[in-house]
């Protein structure tokens, strides 16, 4: 898998961290501080959870090679697609106090790094080596968390919701691509 993809998967898992930190930025007094705490948080579960997934994955890689990119497929079509429903809902932060507390971060940070993990089990089906993918997944999220959480005091609530629909496009569109490119 090329850079170019890892970094467009990266990208695209880190679009509900994005929004939800941008959902968090409306609503935080410190923003350095906030920003920081959702930005190593973010970035740190999203480089985690991969390598979880993949350590899952090379138990079952033998037993299912002749249909893992179906997996792949499928995996990653069901996160993106959930995403994009996802995003239609109301933001994750709007009804919430402006402190961030350790509860409230943990529980973001497993939230938008779930579809990380089956990300990580489709890269072991895949034969995928998981040590760049998962720098490029944190720090991708770090850099977008703590940008999300600057623009959500900036610009309000116009994008909260919204930009997860991206995300979600680009995970159904790298499943395609897996898919089209083990059919061909």
């Amino acid at each position: 898998m090329d850079l170019v993809v890892i970094f467009l998967v990266a990208v695209g898992l880190a679009m509900d961290a994005f929004a939800v930190s941008i959902s968090r930025g409306i609503s935080t007094k410190n923003l350095n501080i906030d920003g920081l705490k959702m930005a190593m948080s973010f970035g740190l579960f999203q480089a985690l959870m991969p390598v979880l997934g993949w350590l899952a994955g090379l138990g079952l890689r033998d037993l299912i090679s002749s249909f893992d990119h179906w997996i792949a497929f499928g995996l990653l079509c069901f996160v993106g697609c959930k995403m994009v429903y996802e995003s239609r809902k109301t933001g994750m932060g709007n009804n919430e106090s402006s402190q961030l507390r350790f509860q409230t971060l943990l529980v973001l940070s497993i939230a938008t790094s779930i579809d990380a993990l089956t990300v990580g089990l489709s890269f072991a089906f895949l034969e995928v080596s998981i040590g760049i993918p998962i720098i490029v997944m944190g720090v991708v999220t770090f850099l977008l968390s703590f940008l999300g959480v600057s623009l959500g005091s900036r610009l309000g609530r116009f994008f909260g919701n919204k930009i997860e629909i991206v995300g979600g496009l680009i995970l159904i569109g790298i499943g395609v691509r897996i898919l089209a490119e083990h059919l061909a």
